[in-house]
């Protein structure tokens, strides 16, 4: 008998109640679980010892909460429902589709699906079975199909109407796993010769954006609300915060939370006059919200305390070399038949095997096509690394990068010619947060915080905190603006 088994809860599209989480996590903690996960498909995961495990069935069972227990048999539904309104506003697609889909599933689906907006790049586009991306053309959908176990991708004929994506989920699935199609064409027409659905005709694939990781951490403001993102660099949350958070949004009526992709959390709607109890609970559980933004951009298995120490281990290289890796993102693969996602693929390989016992392992390094981490195409660029040369490779494969982004911008890193003209350059001093890149200058001042044009830098309240993550003042570093 194990020891300990790993429990998962899924949470479709990443989204859940306060009260559903609090139900959950009283009985984790009821069943002496002490911290708890968030995957890489934005479900729920805890590891309950074998004693205790019976009982926190009966409870969830009770409480009418669906579970699994170590097999994937029902994989999380994901969505980039997370970023709607924080990171980006889609052209048609709201929060409030979301629902509307998710309202259609009336089964537990047994395939991976993904659920998108076109023109976001904070969660992944084609990890899934059945990959729903919205189009340009209001409630239609692409459908890309991707077979379990494989790298093909098929794009669905037809756009699919957002009221019948359950529906079509469901009939390609059956198709898929009990009628053996796996041929794109023999598929699409299997489905649609047995039942009907509104669709209309792909006019040309999907465009997807160039991938850019925003910084998901920390308080960050929206409107006339704010929203906050918790990240932990071990990806282990405490279930006594946890249950403090649902405490928190029940009482200020927040009445979701959102789990992301990137194993973190975030939280939408909250108001300008509850910030302070917010930043109590974050004080009484010392949750620090400055993180490095290096160290946002990994992807590891879900329960991988090997992907999180190597993680680890290459960021105090990183930042050590001061590592430029804006515009990448790195996946971790220690065990075989696990999917993570990335640009760049950090991918352990045993040659040393006692049965299923690996003695002795290195590590291939892989990159995506044209550095896109939505891309199934991976090109090797070394392989066979000890542990202790990936970091200089790492290092290496982020200037390989960077140079061929630079030799496909030329016309940015262009010099301009020398200047005659002899008008004396006033120096104007910027001062950068270091933590979001926001750049006060004191020729527009700050409306968001009431400083008016003309303020200089120095002249700042000693409250002053960055508009947009309320770093303070004193974190601010200087930089050099020329104006003539």
């Amino acid at each position: 008998m194990r020891d300990y088994y790993t429990l998962k809860v899924n949470l479709p599209a990443g989204i859940v109640s306060p009260g559903t989480l609090q139900t959950i996590l009283r009985l984790a903690y009821a069943a002496n679980v002490r911290k708890v996960q968030f995957g890489a498909r934005q479900q729920l995961l805890m590891t309950v010892h074998y004693e205790e495990m019976r009982f926190l069935e009966k409870d969830l069972q009770r409480h009418g909460i669906v579970y699994e227990t170590n097999p994937e048999e029902y994989p999380n539904i994901i969505s980039s429902y997370c970023g709607e309104d924080v990171f980006h506003t889609g052209a048609w697609l709201r929060e409030s589709e979301y629902h509307t889909i998710l309202d259609q599933f009336e089964y537990r689906p047994r395939l991976k699906i993904n659920l998108s907006d076109s023109r976001q790049s904070f969660t992944p586009f084609f990890t899934g079975n059945l990959n729903f991306i919205a189009s340009p053309e209001p409630h239609f959908w692409y459908l890309y199909v991707r077979p379990k176990r494989s790298n093909s991708l098929f794009c669905w004929p037809q756009l699919v109407y957002t009221n019948d994506i359950g529906r079509m989920a469901r009939a390609v699935e059956i198709a898929m796993l009990d009628g053996k199609y796996h041929d794109g064409q023999e598929l699409a027409r299997a489905v649609t010769d047995a039942q009907s659905f509104i669709t209309q005709p792909v006019g040309q694939e999907v465009d997807l954006p160039q991938f850019s990781l925003p910084y998901y951490e920390g308080f960050n403001r929206y409107g006339q609300r704010s929203w906050l993102g918790l990240y932990r660099p071990d990806e282990q949350f405490s279930v006594a915060f946890l249950l403090d958070i649902c405490t928190l949004c029940l009482q200020t009526r927040i009445g979701e939370l959102c789990a992301t992709p990137w194993k973190s959390l975030i939280i939408k709607s909250i108001e300008e006059k509850d910030r302070a109890a917010w930043s109590f609970v974050l004080g009484k559980h010392n949750i620090n919200v400055r993180h490095a933004a290096n160290g946002l951009a990994w992807q590891t298995e879900d329960h991988s305390d090997e992907g999180s120490r190597l993680k680890n281990h290459i960021l105090r290289y990183f930042e050590r070399d001061d590592t430029r890796t804006f515009g990448l993102c790195f996946g971790i693969q220690t065990r075989p038949k696990t999917e993570v996602f990335g640009s760049v693929l950090i991918r352990k390989r045993p040659i040393l095997r006692i049965g299923q016992l690996a003695l002795f392992s290195v590590y291939d390094l892989f990159y995506t096509e044209n550095f896109n981490p939505n891309s199934r195409v991976y090109h090797l660029f070394e392989k066979g690394l000890l542990r202790l040369h990936l970091p200089n490779q790492l290092n290496r494969l982020c200037r390989t990068f960077n140079a061929r982004w630079l030799a496909q911008t030329p016309d940015t890193i262009r010099p301009e010619p020398d200047k005659t003209d002899t008008t004396l350059v006033a120096v104007v001093p910027l001062y950068e947060c270091p933590h979001c890149l926001t750049v006060y200058d004191q020729q527009y001042g700050d409306c968001l915080n009431g400083i008016a044009p003309g303020v200089s830098f120095a002249s700042l309240p000693a409250e002053y905190a960055c508009p947009t993550c309320d770093a303070p003042r004193s974190e601010f570093r200087p930089l050099t603006h020329e104006m003539a």
